[in-house]
């Protein structure tokens, strides 16, 4: 079964704003996140889903709402929201509410890395997860394995839903870091990503069901 999924970013929230990791913390809308979630829902205004999913964070499932109700007023069926900690943003630890360029020093200095994209450069995506864990007093943050295992938890998940058939289309709210890192695991190999898709922006991919995650899954658009 060969479905297709849209991936946006959830409204910009106050840690947005303010620079700061926003991984399983939660922060409310700012006036520009609703506006964010209102773009993406005009953006995908014409399109029927057969499901839709997001964290159990309310900024995901605010822009959730946002986009199902300007889909539903479009007359399409709403599908039930389904709501999971899988599709949660990767976990910062001791990290997390802090500021994103002090907590990325911390990380990477160790390794002569100053920032996330340094880290990315130098060692490759998965040492920013790998290395905030270590630098994590309480070595609480996810490492890049406890990650992944949990982001695939999610593919599973929808692989599993019995209303879904080949060719349906898919909602899912999705977050800034896990988009990134989803765009260069299963993206074209061009180079690594290092800037996060914009909040409210809106991000494609195709998953085939049948087949290993890695195979199965392709990008098809990614959303600026």
């Amino acid at each position: 079964m060969r479905i297709t999924l849209h991936l946006v970013r959830h409204g910009q929230t106050y840690f947005n704003r303010y620079n700061r990791l926003q991984g399983w913390s939660n922060s409310p809308l700012t006036t520009q996140g609703r506006d964010d979630a209102r773009r993406a829902a005009d953006h995908l205004r014409d399109m029927a889903f057969d499901a839709a999913y997001c964290s159990d964070t309310t900024r995901a499932m605010e822009t959730a709402a946002v986009i199902l109700d300007v889909n539903e007023r479009a007359g399409h069926a709403r599908p039930e929201l389904t709501t999971s900690p899988a599709f949660r943003e990767q976990f910062y630890g001791y990290f997390e509410g802090r500021d994103m360029s002090e907590s990325w020093w911390a990380a990477g200095a160790p390794h002569g890395a100053a920032t996330y994209a340094d880290i990315v450069r130098d060692h490759g995506l998965a040492a920013t997860r790998d290395f905030l864990k270590q630098a994590d007093p309480f070595h609480d943050a996810e490492s890049d394995e406890e990650y992944w295992r949990r982001i695939e938890s999610g593919f599973d998940l929808i692989a599993s839903n019995p209303h879904l058939k080949n060719g349906s289309h898919v909602l899912q709210i999705s977050h800034g870091n896990t988009l990134l890192s989803l765009i260069n695991r299963f993206g074209s190999g061009d180079g690594v990503m290092t800037t996060r898709p914009a909040n409210g922006s809106v991000t494609v991919l195709s998953f085939d069901t049948g087949m290993p995650l890695d195979a199965g899954v392709r990008v098809l658009a990614v959303g600026d």
